[in-house]
């Protein structure tokens, strides 16, 4: 007796990473179904079958590139420091931002970029991710002003505010072909105004 339903013939997290690349160089809009199958060599069918929707599926491809602890920001909110901390998110976010090995700019800032209507709850879901890095980030200042390190005046849902809009910013640049040594001079100048923040509130 034959075997009943069709095996796969893709490798489901090799498929689910280059639907991550996908929607990352052409935001959830951009990439249609047909395009998915297209890419990913496999029926609409299969692809149903694996992912349940194309929706799910951005869902997980968003969940891999941004996986707790993996990213560039959880990385360097490990510092000592916390100017060294920032420093390291945003030189961090540079680097990955402009690697040629993976698409310019950040997947959950370029995905956002014209949502059109009808895509609520994916605006929604991307837009509690921005929220959570800035928690993160506005976290760690305040720990910094507990601990000393910076002065008690400054406003941390201020700075961590500015702190994401220069990464937001470089993603931009990045997507429009940003080299990497130019992001990192943004880098070095948007630090500039950080020491200039703090000198303010001290």
């Amino acid at each position: 007796m034959a075997p009943r339903g069709r095996p796969r013939t893709f490798d489901r997290h090799t498929a689910l990473h280059t639907a991550m690349e996908l929607f990352w160089r052409r935001g959830y809009e951009g990439v249609s179904v047909s395009m998915l199958t297209e890419t990913l060599g496999i029926t609409p069918t299969s692809l149903y079958a694996a992912f349940g929707s194309k929706e799910r599926l951005f869902d997980e491809a968003i969940e891999l590139y941004d996986a707790p602890g993996s990213t560039p920001t959880d990385q360097a909110l490990t510092r000592h420091q916390t100017r060294e901390v920032v420093e390291a998110i945003l030189r961090n976010n540079a680097d990955a931002y402009t690697d040629p090995a993976t698409p310019p700019g950040c997947m959950i800032v370029l995905s956002a970029i014209n949502l059109g209507s009808g895509h609520d709850d994916i605006g929604r879901k991307l837009n509690e991710r921005r929220r959570r890095d800035r928690a993160k980030i506005q976290a760690r200042i305040e720990r910094g002003i507990a601990d000393g390190d910076l002065p008690g005046n400054l406003d941390a849902a201020v700075a961590a505010s500015y702190v994401q809009t220069v990464l937001h910013g470089l993603s931009i640049q990045a997507h429009d072909g940003c080299t990497r040594e130019h992001a990192h001079a943004i880098v070095g100048a948007a630090m500039d105004g950080w020491d200039t923040m703090i000198e303010r509130a001290t």
